[in-house]
């Protein structure tokens, strides 16, 4: 029972209830729905200092915060699945490889994190936390470090820890990860007052 109550209703459970369809077609719809939008937001350069970004840790984490743990989880391994398959799914496919060719290589470990973050971000939003911008924006954080920790350290096994792996994996991003969390710690509790107001 106290578990129970410490659970809260997801965005998406909010706006699309599971009790109202079948919920076969539901997981499809939205596991389908959130893998588009991550290969969208792979594909999509954002002019941003010292690097251009892409949108894609915003698209992974806001999915979790908005699906729920178990629900992001299965996109993000649809999401995976798909680019095994050899579909040009990631940022750079095809011309920097396609399947798993090219999730063994620099970004590997990345993308590991992209599915523990979203499941994280998910747990955390089933519990309440995206319903202020100061929680939002904490969990956005640990979403990032979430994806940043095996994403490095594949980084280091592969290439080597005497190469400057941070300078190439984590401190050129830093400043669009913050605007990336300014962003959702903005939107997502703005979309709860809307909802809770129809």
């Amino acid at each position: 029972m106290a578990r129970q109550h410490m659970m809260h209703p997801t965005l998406i459970g909010m706006l699309w209830p599971p009790e109202s369809t079948s919920r076969a077609i539901r997981l499809a719809v939205l596991a389908a729905a959130g893998t588009v939008l991550l290969t969208l937001s792979a594909k999509i350069q954002v002019p941003f200092y010292p690097v251009p970004m892409t949108m894609q840790t915003f698209a992974v984490l806001v999915i979790g915060m908005t699906y729920g743990w178990r629900l992001a989880a299965v996109t993000l391994l649809l999401y995976l699945l798909a680019g095994a398959v050899g579909l040009p799914v990631f940022a750079g496919t095809p011309a920097k490889g396609v399947a798993l060719a090219y999730m063994m290589g620099g970004t590997g470990g990345y993308l590991v994190g992209f599915v523990l973050a979203a499941a994280a971000c998910g747990w955390f939003a089933e519990r309440g936390w995206d319903r202020s911008a100061a929680t939002t924006a904490l969990v956005m954080l640990i979403g990032n470090v979430i994806i940043y920790i095996p994403g490095l350290l594949w980084l280091g096994v592969l290439f080597g820890w005497d190469k400057p792996i941070l300078q190439w994996g984590l401190t050129p991003f830093i400043l669009g990860d913050l605007a990336k969390v300014a962003l959702a710690a903005a939107v997502l509790p703005l979309v709860w007052k809307w909802i809770k107001r129809m």
